[in-house]
């Protein structure tokens, strides 16, 4: 088994971190270069960082702070938010960046998934999708920071997204987003059974027991998290010493 990574998530709006619920309720954190450090030296495997007005504003994701993670960080890092084009893909890497998110730009224009997968390759290619139960019993795409509800089915979705190039699908539940209740495991699983790419779990963590049930329940292979870390609820060394007494394979 691999290792299943930890990763904290930081949204970044006007050079800072901050958290809501569901997309709403903002609230300042701290500067992400600080947080990024923090994390970096405490156990993370990762980070994603999201400039989570950026597609709203139509606006370039804020490039400075990218540069100033990259500088204070030795772990890998994606970056998302308000990137539409194949130069957005160069530039984020260019500046230090490890991965690229992609969410209501690829809805937009599927092909920029394939075009970036093609020049950079797929492992820098991730597809964010942002989720909603719907009416039907299903789950509905949305785009623009979970403002605009799309035609898209969110399993048919990852499963294009993965023809197209994507190499890796983080699946945001808005319903859960926040609310500490525990990830949406019937999404999770609904995706992971259907790619073959690696699948994040993202939104819904309160409990340490709330990972191991993405990683056995959801078949996740990371699990992304931001409040419960921002706000010491849950130390990443203690999650992983959990994980691992649990029988999950996780990086010490």
């Amino acid at each position: 088994m691999l290792a299943k990574r930890i990763i904290p998530c930081l949204d970044v709006r006007n050079g800072r971190v901050v958290k809501g619920k569901q997309f709403m309720g903002i609230i300042d954190v701290e500067a992400p270069e600080r947080l990024g450090r923090y994390y970096s030296e405490n156990g993370a495997d990762e980070l994603v960082f999201y400039d989570i007005t950026a597609s709203s504003d139509e606006r370039k994701t804020s490039m400075e702070f990218v540069k100033k993670v990259a500088d204070e960080i030795n772990i890998p890092f994606c970056v998302g938010g308000g990137v539409s084009t194949v130069e957005d893909f160069k530039e984020i890497l260019r500046k230090g960046a490890d991965k690229v998110s992609i969410n209501s730009s690829a809805v937009k224009n599927p092909k920029l998934i394939k075009e970036a997968a093609e020049r950079f390759g797929s492992q820098c290619v991730v597809l964010s999708i942002d989720a909603k139960r719907n009416e039907v019993g299903s789950w509905s795409v949305y785009t623009k920071g979970g403002r605009e509800k799309t035609e898209w089915n969110a399993v048919e979705w990852a499963v294009e997204g993965v023809s197209l190039g994507a190499g890796e699908i983080v699946v945001n539940s808005i319903d859960e987003d926040g609310m500490k209740n525990g990830y949406d495991i019937a999404l999770l699983k609904a995706i992971t059974s259907r790619v073959r790419v690696p699948v994040i779990a993202s939104g819904g963590a309160g409990t340490m027991e709330h990972f191991k049930e993405a990683v056995e329940k959801g078949d996740v292979d990371g699990i992304l998290a931001a409040s419960v870390f921002h706000f010491g609820e849950i130390k990443i060394n203690d999650l992983k010493a959990y994980l691992k007494e649990s029988g999950i394979v996780v990086r010490i």
